[in-house]
């Protein structure tokens, strides 16, 4: 199961790259570098400690951010999703979080909390937690009754129906908001740094645009997309490794 998974990644990847690589070489763009011409400024930036410093100025908010995210959407999930009360007075502040402009949003940020690290830790906040409550709020909401039923009859406490019953349970549906909360996470890191200040890899992304250095800025995005994948890959073990009894493989298996 796990060399066919693999094998299909590298298939995906590979016929990714080639489409990239045919795209640049066509070109249909005169903006649009080839992937081999992007490999080797991400190569370059690499070797001259450049990538390692921009990061170093990403992942401050981004991990802030998620941390508090994960944190909070979890916990304001499971209460909205056990009780009909938060659920009718929370549920919508988050739904119009997630479905607002969020460029729209980073002026009054700005305007409230300057350019610093605050701002770019709302931003990421603003992107990643509506996912994530409301993710975790309709996995506790929608636990079968009866396994809630079962436990409270084995004499089972409120806790032990939470921590033992519904958490388990949902927690597929939970690591699936993660992931997506995770995903719109990095998002709005780089956006915050490409409306907000540009710092970190949005500040190779404007620079490079700015001086029409393409290989830089599409190896830039590539590899925030790469730590991302990567990312919600050890995310995706972690649950597979907490939660192994949950796990149902795929319908072709």
């Amino acid at each position: 199961m796990s060399n066919r998974s693999l094998l299909l990644k590298l298939l995906s990847a590979a016929i990714l790259f080639g489409a990239w690589e045919i795209a640049g070489r066509i070109p249909v763009s005169y903006a649009f570098p080839t992937f081999v011409e992007s490999m080797q400024a991400l190569a370059r930036m690499f070797f001259d400690g450049s990538l390692f410093v921009a990061y170093g100025e990403t992942l401050k908010p981004l991990v802030v951010g998620i941390a508090i995210s994960a944190v909070l959407g979890i916990a304001i999930g499971l209460w909205i999703g056990l009780s009909s009360t938060f659920d009718w007075l929370f549920s919508p502040i988050f739904i119009v979080m997630q479905a607002a402009p969020l460029a729209a949003l980073i002026p009054i940020l700005v305007m409230a909390y300057g350019i610093g690290l605050t701002s770019k830790v709302f931003v990421v906040c603003i992107m990643a937690m509506p996912v994530i409550v409301l993710n975790t709020s309709g996995a506790v909401r929608n636990t079968p009754s009866s396994i809630k039923e079962m436990a409270r009859s084995f004499l089972g406490t409120n806790w032990d129906v939470v921590f033992k019953i519904i958490l388990p349970a949902a927690s597929p549906v939970i690591f699936s908001g993660l992931r997506l909360g995770i995903s719109a996470g990095f998002i709005g890191a780089i956006l915050s740094e490409l409306k907000i200040t540009p710092t970190g890899v949005g500040d190779i992304i404007t620079y490079s645009r700015s001086i029409a250095d393409y290989p830089s800025m599409y190896a830039a995005i590539f590899s925030i997309i790469v730590l991302a994948v990567l990312f919600l890959n050890l995310l995706e073990k972690l649950e597979k490794t907490l939660f192994e009894g949950n796990y149902r493989g795929y319908a072709s298996d």
